[in-house]
């Protein structure tokens, strides 16, 4: 049991001092494949938001392209509802009439040029359609490249350094593997400038990941301490509680732990915390240092990789006093199925500020709870003086020492916590765990934007920051594709069973070398 200590709140904190960050220019917005999930559950309600909060333009046109058979009409009252349920604010009904007003229906198919003509007929009338494009592409990862290919010879797409701007935006996966990422990389920059593309990682959206940068390099206090003088290891967990509900069972086993989180999100989590601080808080700036540590991470040996990385998949059991059922047994998945549901890994970097330090990464399905985080264990004193006490209730032990260490919550409960010492009040010279406690919700008591408002923000104003580019795509699979590479020899790679509730194989702890080390489960 620890003490816990809060964080002074500033009660004058409040948004209203912000400045104003609305688009100004006139721009269209095309959603491709817009009757998908992703355009009633996100876009649309992110984009809702912004409208209600006064930050898109004062001229705008939203346009729904996809192949089924609706009117204007008929997809604004399809998608009034999905706004009014997914939407993080309360949603005035006055208001809601208003925005989706300005979204046109656009029948076509992506492979059917004579749709996209269509398209660029409708483009013609500028005086209802803004000249300056962004290009949104919800849609298969297959037709990413073909669809970008339809819009330039169509001529929807301005060429780079004109008046008028055009930008794309591409959802993951990029790609499945190196090979494939950098195929597509190359079929999508033969038709585009490298400014022009935004490779969505809506990760990267989310406040308390933005934050690690602001937390690192607006303050002075403990980025002197981010190296391998002073910490001990770093640990990336990003939890789920979910399984395969909504069908999702057929594309999660051809995809599995590796590629659906581990690839992106865990290695961008790995990378904000351990880049070093970049010249200019840009796009550019930002992504070079990224990709000097994708670079940095040690590729895992083929030979070693059983011992630097364990697998595994949820059987049955009793999750939330539920019963769910094992993987195999879920809708659309294989009954002999070898695709991972959790997966953990030790990687290196071989670079001046983390040679040496351990950086251990997990991530799985049908865990204990949600929970993503950053851990940062620093290393003990060179020399414990000090008796340390452990209460759990009203019994009391002497322990060895623990050490201090920095956990920044990415989700839920989001924050920033801070374990160490304390002396305990007594007659004796002992301490005790205690913590310093910093929340979110209490110190600006509202609701977090959705990643998908900050992300949509920044491509409508042309900054690239929280978006990944093509070499630090490619730089990503490289780090991973020697697992890839051994994901068939089940003999030396072994895909290990584990019950729903727990958090994972019991066997990934054995990924930790030093005694007093193991997975940090807040």
């Amino acid at each position: 049991m620890t003490t816990k200590i809060k964080a002074t709140i500033n009660e004058h904190a409040h948004p209203g001092v912000l400045p104003d960050i609305s688009i100004p220019k006139p721009l269209s917005l095309v959603i491709l494949g817009a009757t998908g999930d992703l355009t009633r559950r996100k876009l649309l309600p992110a984009l809702f938001v912004m409208y209600a909060n006064k930050m898109l333009p004062t001229e705008l046109r939203i346009v729904a392209f996809a192949r089924r058979d609706y009117t204007d009409e008929t997809f604004r009252d399809l998608m009034a509802p999905e706004i009014q349920a997914y939407c993080r604010i309360p949603v005035d009904e006055d208001l809601l009439a208003s925005f989706i007003s300005l979204i046109d229906y656009h029948k076509g198919n992506l492979d059917d040029n004579a749709d996209f003509e269509s398209l660029k007929v409708r483009f013609d009338d500028t005086d209802k359609y803004p000249v300056n494009k962004v290009y949104y592409l919800s849609t298969a990862p297959n037709f990413f490249g073909s669809t970008i290919a339809q819009l330039k010879c169509n001529g929807l797409i301005s060429e780079y350094g004109s008046e008028n701007w055009t930008r794309v935006v591409i959802e993951k996966p990029f790609g499945h593997d190196l090979k494939s990422a950098t195929k597509l990389n190359t079929e999508v920059l033969r038709l585009l400038d490298e400014s022009q593309v935004y490779r969505i990682d809506h990760y990267l959206g989310k406040e308390t990941v933005q934050n690690i940068l602001a937390f690192r390099f607006a303050n002075a206090i403990f980025e002197p301490l981010f190296n391998n003088r002073y910490v001990d290891h770093i640990q990336v967990t990003a939890g789920e509680t979910v399984g395969m509900e909504s069908g999702r069972g057929a594309y999660y086993d051809e995809s599995g732990a590796l590629r659906d989180m581990f690839q992106n999100h865990l290695l961008q989590l790995l990378c904000l915390v351990t880049m070093e601080p970049p010249s200019k808080l840009n796009g550019d700036a930002v992504r070079n240092e990224k990709v000097k540590v994708l670079q940095s991470l040690t590729p895992i040996d083929p030979n070693d990789v059983g011992a630097r990385v364990i697998r595994g998949q949820y059987g049955p059991g009793m999750l939330d006093d539920k019963e769910v059922p094992a993987y195999i047994q879920e809708d659309r998945v294989p009954a002999d199925s070898k695709t991972e549901t959790f997966l953990a890994a030790k990687f290196y970097m071989n670079n001046w500020r983390w040679a040496g330090v351990p950086m251990f990464l997990r991530t799985g399905k049908r865990l204990k709870k949600k929970y993503t985080s950053i851990s940062i264990q620093f290393k003990k004193p060179p020399l414990e003086w000090f008796n340390t006490l452990k209460c759990e209730g009203d019994n009391c032990e002497l322990v060895p020492s623990e050490p201090n260490v920095l956990t920044f919550r990415i989700a839920p409960d989001e924050g920033i916590k801070l374990e160490f010492l304390a002396k305990r009040p007594a007659m004796q010279m002992m301490v005790e765990g205690t913590q310093m406690d910093f929340n979110y919700d209490e110190q600006w008591h509202e609701d977090l934007p959705e990643a998908y408002e900050r992300l949509l923000m920044d491509v409508m104003r042309g900054d690239s920051t929280l978006f990944t580019r093509s070499d630090e795509v490619e730089a990503a699979w490289g780090v991973v594709d020697p697992i890839l590479n051994a994901k068939d020899d089940t003999d030396n790679f072994p895909v290990y069973t584990y019950k729903p509730g727990h958090w994972g194989p019991l066997i990934s702890s054995r990924l930790f070398d030093h005694e007093g080390q193991d997975w940090i489960n807040d």
